[in-house]
């Protein structure tokens, strides 16, 4: 029986040793893929605005589109971490504080830090908004809803959870690159497109890496942490 526990507790410590590689591994795919949709989709968007000759709709168009989908992006950043965490660990007062940080850290980061850092590289004139310092009255409906879905969903088999976490990581990476573009274009990028492999990179580095942190390795970790307590 000590030999069985040892040997059990060994195949648990190599599983959570390798299980942050493995999930980064299975959604990197998926979620640069989701980069390249969202720039059809921009480029589709770009054509309907060309008719207009005036770069100021575009702009007030692509700042209510940012809006839009931030507020979805927060939707399914909540809901992405609480589902992971609650893959890991049945803390629940660790998986609400989780759940409120996190997605308010990376959407941040992701939706507008990243994007005013990038924008500015790329030689356009930004300017710095963030809802969730501007407007948290718009913000907190969408991050409590995300909380209360993440919850629901991590009641579900196991199986399920898995199979919800990576589509739910790629639409999240999709919604977020939707974000990310359109913040760009509402302080002026209105010519991405002759940067298009810039932006492809800039996208990547500015949704990839925070959207993966905020749905895999933070709540991951703080699961983990809460387990060896």
């Amino acid at each position: 029986m000590h030999n069985e526990h040892n040997h059990s507790h060994s195949h648990d410590h190599t599983n959570s040793h390798h299980s942050i590689i493995g999930e980064l591994y299975c959604h990197l795919p998926y979620a640069i893929f989701s980069v390249a949709f969202s720039l059809i989709v921009l480029c589709f968007f770009s054509v309907f605005s060309m008719h207009t000759h005036d770069p100021l709709i575009m702009k007030k168009g692509s700042k209510a589109l940012f809006h839009c989908f931030h507020f979805m992006h927060i939707v399914f950043a909540a809901t992405g971490t609480i589902v992971t965490f609650f893959r890991f660990s049945q803390n629940y007062m660790a998986g609400l504080l989780v759940g409120l940080i996190s997605p308010t850290v990376f959407c941040i980061l992701s939706d507008a830090v990243l994007p005013y850092i990038g924008g500015t590289l790329l030689g356009v004139q930004m300017h710095f908004h963030a809802c969730f310092l501007k407007e948290p009255h718009q913000v907190v409906p969408f991050l409590v809803v995300g909380l209360i879905n993440g919850y629901v969903m991590s009641r579900h088999h196991n199986s399920k959870q898995g199979s919800y976490s990576l589509t739910s990581h790629a639409t999240h990476i999709f919604i977020s690159s939707l974000a990310s573009t359109f913040y760009l274009i509402s302080h002026g990028f209105t010519d991405w497109y002759s940067s298009i492999g810039k932006v492809f990179v800039l996208l990547i580095v500015a949704v990839v890496v925070p959207c993966t942190l905020a749905d895999v390795v933070v709540p991951m970790m703080f699961a983990r942490a809460c387990r060896k307590k």
